[in-house]
């Protein structure tokens, strides 16, 4: 028998914010997989290593958690007034699917690095030392992305002092501007708040509430969030993830919360969908401060936070916060009246800093009432991203 040599496919492997993923350039890679479809899923599944039944992608280029089973595909933008467009694909570790029905913060803030090192922007409008704007175009959700990218000696800067709570290093500092960051992208659910409730009463089994009732803020911002109380659950807001993930009952209670709060949004039409959207929604648990001491063994002082958040992320608690989810924390901060503005003391604000497992982030985000809704125009965080690995993946010929 024989077999065919492996193809090589040019790509970058790039840490963004406390993900990281392989990076490839829409043009590099082969035909079929140029458009939407089967063929470009099973290859970007192979290069990460996916499906895995021992889920730790021994075989590919993922790390088996939801922070680094990602692929990230950039093109000259469809947009006449944009730089680039940035697709993300959310590749599951043990099951037969990938998820492009949202974005990746984090990874976010590698696209304009990328973009700028990979040749889609004129050497002409790279300056030679300060920083440089680039305009994305989110494919996924439908929305613009602006990073600033500091520039030095005419490349990327990537080191600096910009420290990231979940990532060891330091690095240069990115900031993230999300424009418009209400996920109105081809669902039913529309809106910044889809059921135009600040709360809603979400009827669930009893068997994962108590009382067949869950307060919830369902929110789409950065992306389609359900906010849920930390008490109502049983926690305190403080857990690891060792707390959580160790716990397959606890995994479940959230799963089942996370379809039925899909449904109430209008993101799937029947409960059994939620199996194959697991990148979206989120569901998070929000509590007022309290101290507690991060997964590093830094001591976050309440005095110094506004509110913990844990949210769950491809069915496991993220080690530290997802950067469209904090996105959505910022947003429904800076409305009276939601679970998270609840959590953070009720008052009014545009900056929010909460505790995560692995330390704090900020954020800040401008909501107006309009015409009877609640709108966001923007939504702003600080990010770092650097470059881990450059040059060719190879794939098995039998995925390509």
């Amino acid at each position: 028998m024989s077999f065919k040599p492996q193809t090589k496919i040019p790509a970058t492997y790039m840490r963004g914010g406390t993900s990281k993923g392989v990076f490839f350039r829409l043009q590099d890679l082969p035909l079929k997989a140029q458009i939407a479809g089967i063929a470009r899923d099973k290859l970007m599944q192979r290069v990460v290593g996916s499906p895995d039944p021992y889920a730790k992608h021994t075989d590919g280029m993922g790390g088996a958690t939801s922070s680094t089973s990602k692929v990230v595909i950039i093109s000259s933008s469809s947009k006449a007034d944009h730089d680039i467009d940035y697709l993300f694909g959310q590749i599951a570790i043990d099951k037969d699917f990938v998820d492009w029905s949202g974005n990746c913060g984090n990874l976010s803030a590698a696209v304009g690095p990328f973009a700028i090192s990979n040749g889609f922007i004129d050497r002409d409008k790279i300056p030679q030392n300060g920083v440089l704007s680039i305009k994305i175009w989110q494919a996924n959700i439908q929305k613009t992305i602006i990073a600033h990218v500091p520039i030095t000696k005419g490349e990327v800067q990537e080191t600096g002092d910009f420290e990231l709570d979940g990532v060891t290093f330091p690095a240069a500092e990115i900031q993230l501007e999300f424009i418009d960051p209400a996920d109105d992208a081809g669902d039913d659910s529309g809106g910044l708040f889809p059921t135009g409730n600040l709360i809603d009463t979400l009827d669930v089994p009893t068997n994962l509430v108590a009382g067949g009732k869950l307060s919830a803020t369902l929110i789409n911002a950065g992306i389609p969030t359900i906010f849920v109380d930390a008490q109502s659950l049983g926690y305190s807001g403080t857990e690891l993830q060792d707390v959580i993930n160790s716990d397959p009952t606890a995994l479940e209670r959230f799963e089942g919360l996370r379809a039925i709060g899909a449904l109430k949004m209008g993101l799937i039409k029947d409960l059994s969908e939620a199996v194959t959207r697991q990148h979206t929604p989120k569901i998070a648990i929000v509590a007022p401060p309290q101290d507690y001491v991060s997964s590093s063994g830094k001591v976050i002082k309440a005095d110094n936070i506004d509110l913990l958040v844990r949210a769950m992320s491809m069915g496991k608690l993220h080690h530290a916060m997802m950067g469209t989810a904090a996105v959505a924390i910022g947003t429904a901060a800076a409305i009276q009246g939601t679970l998270v503005n609840l959590a953070a003391g009720g008052s009014e604000r545009s900056t929010v800093c909460f505790g995560h497992p692995s330390g704090t982030l900020n954020v800040g985000a401008q909501a107006k009432f309009i015409n009877g809704q609640w709108q966001v125009t923007k939504a702003i965080m600080s990010r770092s991203a650097r470059v881990l690995m450059e040059g060719k993946v190879r794939v098995p010929a039998d995925n390509n």
